[in-house]
């Protein structure tokens, strides 16, 4: 009678343990996507930081002043040479 006890409680035993295992691969499974997922967020925080420090050197502003800056230079330049051309071509002489 104890053998015929053993052969019923034995299944019962060993799937009372396999739950706890399905279980625990079900948490690892978990928590290799919430070491990815934290990866990805840690990243992307590093990208946003790395965007956010660019933005505080003022790089935009800067590139637009100094093409204003090489704007204002050759329309300046262009007219003295535009001067000196005509003055080149139709010079009167004075003498």
């Amino acid at each position: 009678m104890t053998g015929a006890l053993n052969l019923l409680l034995a299944p019962a035993g060993v799937e009372s343990f396999r739950v706890p295992r399905d279980a625990e691969e079900k948490g690892t499974f978990a928590n290799v996507i919430d070491t990815l997922k934290s990866y990805y967020d840690k990243s992307v925080d590093t990208a946003n930081s790395y965007v956010e420090t660019v933005k505080g050197y003022k790089i935009e502003e800067k590139a637009k002043n100094a093409y204003d800056e090489t704007v204002r230079a050759v329309t300046t330049y262009s007219g003295i040479f535009g001067d000196q051309l005509y003055h080149m071509l139709y010079s009167q002489d004075t003498a």
